[in-house]
């Protein structure tokens, strides 16, 4: 009986084979993460606005107390897709994740527009975070009595009736957080790790902070009635609360720079997205169970919960500690699109003069830079709605593309080492995949607009310079 091959491909479905990427040699990056700085990478991605802000507005406006309910719902299909990207994880530990999941499995143009779509999410994620800071930290100002000039106030658009006459914006704040964010991933890894894994470890203590002292201040009364909008609000809610979930994805990418990926990577992908759910249900408990939904805030719901129980310092506090903790979601996706684009580049899809790394500090500093310009330009120039459209189709079609490709590769090359095998195969893939399309038509038409527009940009790109430039086109 001969086991089923998976041939390289021809043309555009032209495939890296796996052999020859987990036997690649020297890279330029630097391996320095263990453990335990991979899994708070994953856990500074997940865990941010989802507890800070989206919990509040989902629990308010779509699901009541059932918010708890959508948090499951979205982690149980999160799951799905986190079970996939481990068993690729230990089987490719390169620089990449589904961008070269994608292209070793089901083709170069597969891989090419799955990237090409990370490019544009990742960089808008790290955007829309910074702008939610800066709206955190304007109102800490106030509160301090600080005053800023309205011109650095705020994104064009944004504007309210005591404009001056003929003004124009920015949000300065939020521009320059994207610069620092690339700022330290350009000190070397192992520096930002350590950066990365203080803010996390603040984040993490500020929200056991609220689950403790909130629980005594829970009113059972507060859950009745549970689902006030019904069951489908809930799996609504969920639809929202995904934006939340992931993180691990980006994560992921950073593989090159572990001492032990095969070994510690999914181990991460795991840990950080399970300790995540445990800490949102239970933050969601006390959230909903200390004040009726109706009265939850939807842009700063803890920090009003607390006031509300008459606690008003701890609000503050927590407001510092998410502005801090929420800076860890933009560390780890902006790390996430630098190495798919690194990734890209070193293939040859992109210039290879993105894939030059410092020489001392061994990151990918020139496109670091470009992403760090990228992302300050949207913070300081869209505001936070026009800017957010531009995020999840992307991650969802990713985990499309991940879900299908370890269904093909389990069949095709059964011989290939695995450290972990998403289990439940190909049912637990084939939920990812269904969940992540469903959530999909819940976006709005607009979104689909501009990703499209941005694929039809990525497939030019592809066909006039990467398809020709590509390493597996080029006589090594």
């Amino acid at each position: 009986m001969t086991t089923p091959s998976l041939q390289p491909g021809r043309g555009i479905f032209r495939r890296k084979p796996i052999g020859a990427i987990t036997e690649d040699g020297e890279t330029g990056l630097q391996r320095s993460l263990g453990l335990w700085q991979l899994t708070a990478i994953g856990v500074g991605g997940i865990i941010g606005a989802g507890i800070f802000s989206l919990a509040g507005a989902v629990a308010n406006e779509k699901a009541g107390p059932a918010v708890l309910i959508s948090f499951l719902i979205a982690g149980i299909a999160s799951a799905a897709a986190a079970f996939s990207y481990a068993e690729f994880a230990g089987m490719i530990p390169k620089a990449g994740s589904a961008y070269t999941y994608g292209y070793a499995v089901l083709g170069e143009v597969v891989g090419w527009l799955i990237g090409w779509d990370l490019l544009l999410e990742y960089t808008a994620i790290v955007a829309v975070v910074a702008i939610g800071i800066s709206g955190y930290f304007n109102e800490l100002l106030g509160f301090l009595g600080i005053d800023l000039p309205y011109w650095m106030m705020g994104a064009p658009g944004t504007e309210d009736g005591d404009a001056p006459i003929g003004s124009y914006k920015i949000n300065l704040f939020a521009a320059l957080l994207c610069l620092l964010i690339a700022f330290i991933l350009n000190q070397g890894m192992k520096s930002a790790a350590r950066f990365e894994t203080l803010l996390v470890y603040l984040k993490v203590g500020v929200v056991l902070l609220v689950i403790v002292v909130g629980a005594f201040h829970i009113n059972a009364g507060n859950y009745n009635p549970f689902f006030p909008f019904g069951i489908s609000g809930a799996f609504a809610g969920a639809a929202t609360v995904f934006f939340a979930v992931f993180g691990y994805d980006a994560m992921s990418t950073a593989a090159e720079e572990s001492r032990d990926a095969q070994k510690h990577m999914p181990k991460a992908i795991i840990y950080s997205l399970a300790v995540s759910m445990v800490l949102y249900v239970l933050a969601c408990l006390v959230l909903t169970g200390m004040i009726p939904f109706q009265q939850i805030s939807a842009e700063s719901a803890f920090a009003s919960a607390f006031a509300d129980v008459g606690l008003p310092a701890l609000g503050a506090i927590i407001a510092v500690g998410a502005i801090l903790g929420i800076l860890t979601v933009m560390f780890t996706f902006m790390l996430g699109v630098t190495r798919v684009g690194f990734a890209m580049s070193r293939d040859g899809l992109l210039p290879k003069w993105f894939a030059k790394t410092h020489p001392v500090r061994k990151v990918p500093s020139r496109f670091t830079w470009l992403i760090g310009t990228a992302s300050a330009l949207i913070a300081g120039l869209l505001p936070i709605g026009e800017a957010a459209e531009l995020t999840n189709i992307g991650i969802l079609l990713a985990f499309v593309i991940v879900c299908a490709a370890v269904i093909v590769l389990r069949y095709k090359r059964p011989d290939l080492p695995r450290v972990f095998r998403c289990p439940g195969m190909p049912v637990v893939p084939i939920i990812g995949i269904v969940f992540s399309i469903w959530l999909v038509t819940f976006l709005d038409p607009v979104t689909w607009l501009r990703f499209g527009v941005w694929f039809l940009i990525g497939l030019v790109i592809y066909f006039a310079y990467g398809y020709r430039k590509s390493k597996l086109n080029t006589p090594q």
